[in-house]
């Protein structure tokens, strides 16, 4: 029963299946850990054809405020994305983004937790004592000469993280991330937009001034005007500012730029 006990705080699995993988180790602990992980990561392969579209967005801020880290994983169920020992986890994964800082996912999979796995096995095995799929879907590394500022909204299910190119600007960064978590901007500035989506834009605005009677000679004009508003809706410096509709975001920066931003949603 001790050793039962003792696998149990180990692994958080079941009465049972911590006594089954100790008789099939023959009492060995380290090994029924093993028998447990393995099983776990069978259970998980089993999931892996479910959806995980719950789950949290966690981020945090370097205090010198030239670092920026994010992370978004996934369950099920809100139930279990609220659960104290998969946000626990949510967490130690961030502090592993932040000390060892992987360029992505995959290299994010291949570094060891605490307990000597790896971020990969350390999730399969949580997915087989929780019993839902779970997926660590993202993560970035923002960093700057200038200023980066995070914000969390909705209990976690937005996060942002923005990147301005000058330094002690933390109130202007955070009041950018607020608008990029409520406005959902793709792009920093016009430049930014792929050429072949705006073609699409325009054609369909012709298409539908056409229907509309409008004259050819006045088409263009009147594109333009479309355009620019379509910049409006995706170009964070062309946004109305969210908390002054008489200002654009441009207008607030007052000549700081934008260098990068990341917003992660769960929907």
């Amino acid at each position: 029963m001790e050793n039962i006990k003792i696998l149990r705080e180990k692994t958080g699995a079941g009465m049972v299946d911590c006594k089954v993988a100790l008789e099939e180790a023959g009492g060995d602990i380290e090994k029924a850990v093993e028998i447990l992980r393995k099983k776990g990561i069978s259970k998980a392969a089993k999931r892996t054809d479910r959806e995980a579209k719950q789950g949290l967005i966690k981020l945090a801020v370097s205090t010198d405020n030239k670092e920026g880290y994010i992370v978004e994983v996934n369950a099920e169920t809100d139930f279990v994305a609220r659960n104290e020992r998969f946000q626990a986890f949510v967490n130690n994964i961030l502090e592993i983004i932040k000390t060892k800082k992987p360029a992505n996912r995959e290299e994010l999979f291949t570094l060891t937790m605490t307990d000597g796995m790896t971020v990969k096995d350390s999730i399969d095995s949580l997915s087989g004592v929780i019993g839902e799929k779970l997926e660590i879907k993202r993560c970035d590394v923002l960093k700057t000469n200038g200023t980066v500022a995070g914000y969390s909204h909705l209990d976690g299910n937005i996060g942002v993280l923005v990147a301005l190119d000058q330094a002690d600007k933390l109130a202007l960064a955070t009041e950018v991330a607020m608008q990029i978590a409520a406005a959902n901007p793709r792009y920093i500035k016009p430049e930014e937009v792929d050429t072949a989506e705006l073609d699409k834009e325009k054609e369909i605005y012709r298409e539908q001034l056409i229907k509309e009677g409008k004259p050819e000679a006045m088409l263009d004009k009147i594109l333009l005007g479309k355009v620019s508003k379509y910049y409006e809706e995706v170009c964070l410096i062309k946004q109305e500012y969210i908390k002054d509709d008489k200002k654009k975001v441009e207008d607030l920066l007052a000549g700081v730029k934008v260098e990068k931003f990341v917003r992660y949603s769960l929907n």
